[in-house]
């Protein structure tokens, strides 16, 4: 089991590296086009809003409860969003239990805070983005879990996460502010480490030629 360390995932469509200052231009630009494909999705769209999110990304880094990314289109070397590790949780467990883990790996996580530009989506690098994390967090960390939330307006997005062969656990109800303004109520999806094999089968024939 690896630490939970900055690292780079890197495929044949897409690069996720740590997000650091320099995305913040290019992902300002990104997020202030076509914002009606946002409606549902909590993009900053102000320079102050930008300079928020980062300053949030940076703090979660700093505390060791997220690891954050700018995910770069390898073909043309551009940023085209963003994604997390986060919500990292570290199980408490007794001296010698065969799950006990070293310092510093998680034990479950959540992939969120993922955006794209408008002519990513739906594309391989959408694809092999989750690809590359769901590999990292339950081959480097074997983490037991992986949650994937969404607003349950959002059906676009739950359906990529259904295609994942996520399950939905439930709703949850009035769970913090929608980025449309309202109050959201957010479904919550899991993959456990038991499901892996198969979505990987199913992520790595999605990105293989004629697919």
């Amino acid at each position: 089991m690896e630490p939970l360390l900055p690292v780079t995932l890197e495929g044949m469509h897409v690069r996720l590296e740590p997000l650091s200052a320099v995305h913040m231009a290019p992902l300002s630009a990104i997020a202030a086009r076509h914002r009606e494909t946002y409606r549902l999705t909590s993009v900053p769209e102000e320079a102050s809003g930008i300079a928020g999110y980062f300053d949030i990304a940076f703090a979660q880094v700093r505390a060791g409860t997220a690891l954050a990314f700018a995910t770069i289109e390898r073909a043309q070397g551009t940023v085209v969003g963003s994604t997390r590790f986060w919500s990292l949780e570290f199980w408490s467990w007794p001296q010698g239990h065969p799950l006990r883990r070293p310092e510093g790996v998680p034990d479950a996580l959540e992939i969120g805070y993922s955006w794209l530009a408008p002519e990513a989506q739906r594309t391989a690098v959408n694809t092999e983005a989750k690809l590359l994390m769901l590999a990292h967090a339950f081959e480097r960390w074997e983490v037991h879990r992986v949650t994937l939330r969404t607003d349950v307006r959002n059906t676009r997005s739950r359906a990529a996460i259904e295609r994942l062969g996520a399950r939905l656990d439930g709703v949850l109800r009035a769970a913090f502010p929608a980025a449309d303004g309202g109050i959201r109520d957010t479904a919550s999806y899991s993959l456990l480490r038991s499901e892996w094999p198969e979505v990987r089968e199913r992520l790595t024939a999605r990105l293989r030629p004629g697919r």
